[in-house]
C-alpha cells in the first residue's frame, strides 16, 4: 500500500527527498534509455500521487502552488520522471470537474492506493492537435460503448495502470473514457523515439475494439461550459517541467563552470568561475532561471485563488493569464540555459559521456508541446485589447 499524505507541507518534503534520489543515475538512464520502472513505483509508493484527492476522501486535497513545486522538484532532478505524472494528475482533474461520485469515490482509492493513470490523448492524423478522431460506439449487446483507434505521444501509458482515453462521444461531444491497463484489445506499445525526455516511453496505445463500461465515462466537454481554470492547470504543470529543466542545467552547468571549465588565456582569471564574462552570462542565466520560477508560483497562486471562487470569471480569466506567461518564460528559460551553459563550460561539456547535452534535448523536446508563440500573442491581445485567453485543456 502506499503512504497517505496528510499536508501540503508533507508532499514538498517527500517529493524533495524523492528528488535527490532520482537524480542519481539521471544522465546514465537517459543515455542508455533505461525506463524508470523502479523510480516510478517509489512515487507510487510514496503517496505523491495521492496529493490532490481531495481531503472529504482522504487526500491531502493540495493545490495547484504545491503540486507545481512537485512536479518542479521531480523535473529538476530527472525531467521524464516529472513529465510523466503530468497526465496522471490532469486526469485526476478531469474526474474532479465531472465525475460521478460513485467514479469520485472509485477512482479516488485507486489513487491513494499508489495507482497510476496515463494517457491516451494525441492523434497524429488529424489536422491538428485539438482535433480527434477516436469515437465511443454505442454496444447494442454488451451495454456501454466500443473504442477503436491509434493514440500517440501516450506519456506514462506504459506504466499506467489505467489508461484514460480522449474520445468523441455519440453527439461528437469530447469524452474521457478511463480504461484499465490489461483491458482486452488495448496494446501500449513502445515506440517513442524522441531526442529527448527518451524514458518518459511516451509511445502509442492501439485500441482494438476495446469495451468501455458506461460507469467508465466522463462527460469531458462539460467543463468548457462554464468559467474554468482546467485549461489553465494542465498548461501549469508543463510549465512545471520546464522550469524544473531550467533549474537542473543552471545547477549542472554551474558546477561544471566551478570544477571543470578553464578561464580564457585573455581574461586574467585563475579559473573559469573568476572570469568577469563567465559571471556576467551567469548571472543572466540564472535571472531566467528565478523569473521562471516566480511566474510558476504566481501562477499557482492565481489557479488556487480562481478554485476557490468558482465561477469568478475574472479570477479564472487572471489563472489563464498567470500561466500563459509562466509556461512562456519556462519555455524560454530552459531552452536558453540548457543551450547557453556550454559556452561558458568549454569543449569539455560536448564530451558524450557527461550528458549534459540531456537538458537541451529535453527542453527542446517538451517545449515542443504548445508553441510559445501562440502564448506571447495571448499575453499581447489581453493586455492591449482585453481579450481572454481561448479555453481548450487539450495540450
Amino acid at each position: 500500500m502506499a503512504h497517505v499524505i496528510a499536508t501540503e507541507a508533507e508532499a514538498a518534503r517527500v517529493a524533495a527527498k524523492l528528488a535527490e534520489g532520482f537524480r542519481t543515475g539521471a544522465a546514465g538512464r537517459d543515455a542508455d534509455r533505461r525506463l524508470p520502472h523502479a523510480e516510478l513505483d517509489a512515487l507510487s509508493e510514496s503517496g505523491l500521487l495521492g496529493v490532490t484527492v481531495p481531503r472529504a476522501h482522504g487526500g491531502a486535497g493540495v493545490g495547484a502552488r504545491t503540486l507545481g513545486e512537485v512536479i518542479r522538484l521531480l523535473s529538476a532532478a530527472d525531467s521524464s520522471i516529472g513529465q510523466i505524472p503530468q497526465n496522471h494528475f490532469f486526469f485526476v482533474e478531469v474526474l474532479k470537474e465531472n465525475g460521478t461520485e460513485e467514479q469520485r469515490a472509485f477512482f479516488y482509492g485507486e489513487l491513494l492506493a499508489g495507482r497510476r493513470f496515463g494517457n491516451a490523448l494525441a492523434e497524429k492524423g488529424t489536422r491538428h492537435a485539438l482535433e480527434f478522431a477516436t469515437r465511443l460506439v454505442p454496444d447494442p449487446v454488451a451495454g456501454g460503448f466500443r473504442l477503436t483507434g491509434t493514440k500517440d505521444y501516450a506519456t506514462g501509458a506504459l506504466f499506467a495502470h489505467w489508461v484514460p482515453v480522449f474520445a468523441l462521444g455519440p453527439e461528437d461531444r469530447l469524452t474521457a473514457a478511463f480504461l484499465p491497463r490489461d483491458a482486452p484489445g488495448l496494446t501500449v506499445v513502445d515506440d517513442w523515439d524522441g531526442i529527448g525526455q527518451r524514458t518518459t516511453a511516451s509511445g502509442s496505445v492501439r485500441l482494438e475494439d476495446v469495451h468501455v463500461p458506461e460507469d467508465r465515462v466522463v462527460p469531458h466537454h462539460l467543463t468548457f461550459e462554464r468559467p474554468e481554470v482546467f485549461g489553465a492547470f494542465g498548461q501549469f504543470l508543463h510549465a512545471a517541467v520546464d522550469t524544473g529543466i531550467a533549474r537542473a542545467a543552471l545547477e549542472e552547468g554551474g558546477e561544471l563552470i566551478r570544477t571543470v571549465a578553464r578561464p580564457w588565456g585573455e581574461s586574467g582569471a585563475d579559473r573559469a568561475a573568476g572570469e568577469p564574462l563567465v559571471i556576467q552570462k551567469f548571472g543572466e542565466l540564472a535571472l531566467l532561471v528565478r523569473s521562471a520560477e516566480a511566474l510558476l508560483e504566481r501562477a499557482g497562486a492565481a489557479i488556487d485563488a480562481a478554485r476557490a471562487a468558482p465561477g469568478d470569471e475574472a479570477l479564472a480569466t487572471e489563472a489563464s493569464i498567470a500561466v500563459t506567461a509562466a509556461r512562456a518564460q519556462a519555455d524560454t528559460a530552459a531552452v536558453t540555459v540548457s543551450s547557453e551553459v556550454f559556452a561558458l563550460i568549454g569543449t569539455r561539456s560536448a564530451l558524450r559521456g557527461g550528458n549534459l547535452d540531456r537538458h537541451w534535448r529535453n527542453a527542446r523536446t517538451h517545449t515542443l508541446h504548445d508553441p510559445r508563440r501562440w502564448k506571447i500573442q495571448h499575453l499581447g491581445n489581453h493586455a492591449l485589447n482585453g481579450v481572454t485567453p481561448p479555453a481548450n485543456g487539450i495540450v
